[in-house]
C-alpha cells in the first residue's frame, strides 16, 4: 500500500529556507502546502517563483493563521530568530516541526522555563520537534555517534571544521557580522566563545548516548591576521587585520577534553600566526580502540560555494521530515530518532 504524502509547510525563505522549499517541492514524499514569508514583497508570491522553480499553485503568506488553518503535517521552521509563541502555537495546533534552529538540540541544555513549555505544546498538540542542519547537527551527532559504533574505548573524538571564505561576495556577513577585517583588539572572549551555545549541546548529547556524560563544557577563541594587504572576493582586509577566526568548543570528563568541536574560518591561508587551514570541510580524528582519521571535502569551487553550502543543511532538515513525523511527542535529538535517510525516488 502506498503512504500518503506528508504535507508540509516551508517557513521562511532565506539562503536555507528557500533551498529546503526546493527539496520539498521536487521530494516524492512530500507535498508543499503552504509557504510563510516574513517580507511584504513576498507575500502572494508562488513558491516556486521564490525558488526557483515552476509555478505551484501555492502562494506565500505573512499570516500565521493561514498556515494553521492548512493542518499540515509539519513546519520547516527557518526563521532567523526563534519566536517560541509561534512554535508552541503550531506544536498545539498538531503540526511537528523540523528546524534548523539551534534551541531544541538537547532537552536538558535549554532554559527550562522553555523546555517545559514546548514540551506541554507537544503534550496538547501531540507532535514533535526536532533540531537539525549539517552543523550543528550532521557533523557534531549524526557522524560521530555512527563513528562510536565500532568503538569499545573513545579516549577523544575531534571535529575540525574549515571554511575558505576568499571567494565568498558577502561583505556584510563577513565584514559586518563576522568582523573579519577589523583589529584584533575588537575581538574580545565573549564573541569569540559563542560556540558554547551552538556546539556545547551537541557535545553533551553524544556524551549522553555514549553513557559518559560530560562534566563541563569549555569555550574559547582566537584570532590569526593577515601580514599583508589582502583582496578577496568581498572587498579588501588591510595588513593587519583579522583574516582568520578559531573556535574551540571542548566537552571535558575527569578534567580531560574527550569531545571537541573546532571551526576555523578564513579568508586567506597566508595568516600570523601560521595555522595549519584546509580546504572547505570537516576532519574528525577518532581516538580510542579503533582509532579513525577522517576527511571530508567539498569537492565545488569556491566561486559556487555560496550557492551549493545551503544543500548541506537544508537536505538534512528535509530528510528528517518523515521520521519527526512519526516520532512520539516531545522535544525529539538526534538519539530519539531512527537513522535519518534520503528518499531519492
Amino acid at each position: 500500500m502506498t503512504q500518503a504524502r506528508l504535507n508540509v509547510v516551508q517557513w521562511a525563505t532565506g539562503n536555507i529556507g528557500t533551498r529546503a522549499l526546493r527539496g520539498v517541492i521536487e521530494h516524492p514524499a512530500l507535498n508543499l502546502a503552504g509557504l510563510y514569508v516574513h517580507s511584504e514583497d513576498k507575500d502572494g508570491a508562488d513558491a516556486g517563483t521564490l525558488c526557483g522553480l515552476g509555478k505551484t499553485g501555492v502562494t506565500a503568506t505573512r499570516s500565521i493563521e493561514d498556515v494553521l488553518d492548512l493542518g499540515a503535517d509539519c513546519v520547516l521552521y527557518m526563521p532567523r530568530a526563534c519566536d517560541y509563541d509561534e512554535v508552541c502555537r503550531l506544536l498545539e495546533a498538531g503540526t511537528n516541526i523540523v528546524t534548523t534552529r539551534g534551541e531544541f538540540h538537547r532537552p536538558a541544555s535549554m532554559k527550562p522555563a522553555f523546555r517545559e513549555r514546548v514540551e506541554a505544546a507537544c503534550e496538547k498538540g501531540g507532535t514533535s520537534i526536532h533540531s537539525t542542519g549539517s552543523s550543528p547537527g550532521f557533523i557534531s551527532e549524526a557522524v560521530p555517534l555512527v563513528l562510536s559504533s565500532i568503538q569499545r574505548r573513545l579516549d577523544s573524538l575531534t571535529i575540525s571544521e574549515f571554511a575558505d571564505l576568499s571567494r565568498r561576495d558577502s561583505p556584510g556577513l563577513l565584514f559586518e557580522v563576522m568582523g573579519f577585517g577589523r583589529p584584533p583588539a575588537d575581538f574580545d572572549e565573549r564573541r569569540l566563545s559563542h560556540g558554547r551555545v551552538s556546539f556545547g549541546p551537541s557535545l553533551e548529547l553524544v556524551a549522553d548516548a555514549l553513557g559518559t556524560p560530560l562534566d563541563a563544557i569549555e569555550a574559547s577563541g582566537e584570532v590569526a591576521v593577515t601580514p599583508r594587504e589582502v583582496t578577496i572576493a568581498a572587498g579588501t582586509l588591510k595588513a593587519g587585520t583579522v583574516a582568520a577566526q578559531r573556535l574551540t568548543v571542548s566537552g571535558l570528563r575527569d578534567g580531560r577534553a574527550v569531545l571537541r568541536f573546532r571551526a576555523l574560518w578564513y579568508c586567506t591561508p597566508d595568516l600570523d600566526p601560521a595555522w595549519d587551514v584546509r580546504d572547505t570541510g570537516w576532519h574528525v580524528d577518532v581516538q580510542g580502540d579503533a582509532p579513525l582519521d577522517i576527511d571530508m571535502r567539498f569537492p565545488v569551487p569556491l566561486e559556487r560555494m555560496a550557492e551549493t553550502s545551503p544543500g548541506y543543511t537544508a537536505n538534512r532538515a528535509v530528510n528528517a521530515v518523515p521520521f519527526v513525523c512519526a516520532a512520539a511527542p516531545g522535544i525529539r535529538t538526534t538519539i530519539d530518532l531512527p537513522q535519518i535517510h534520503a528518499v531519492l525516488g
